[in-house]
């Protein structure tokens, strides 16, 4: 499958980007390849919930537990 590629300009930290073409470099890989991953990593992690399921599910328990309570509060 081809992807077509698009040309992009942007700014970032010195370091950010030195660190990013060491990590490049030491996978041996060119960096554009290092920073699509980092740029697909990034989007599947906004995508992904950050609380984890047991957290969850403590929270709606005590939210039932509490019912009535929240009513009087919320009076």
């Amino acid at each position: 499958m081809v992807t077509t590629k698009e040309l992009f300009t942007g700014r970032a930290a010195r370091e950010l980007l030195a660190a990013m073409r060491s990590i490049a470099q030491a996978e041996g890989r060119d960096f554009e390849a290092a920073l699509e991953d980092a740029i697909q990593e990034y989007i599947a992690n906004r995508g992904e919930s950050k609380i984890r399921s047991e957290v969850m599910a403590h929270y709606r328990s005590s939210v039932e537990k509490n019912h009535l309570l929240g009513k009087l509060l919320a009076q």
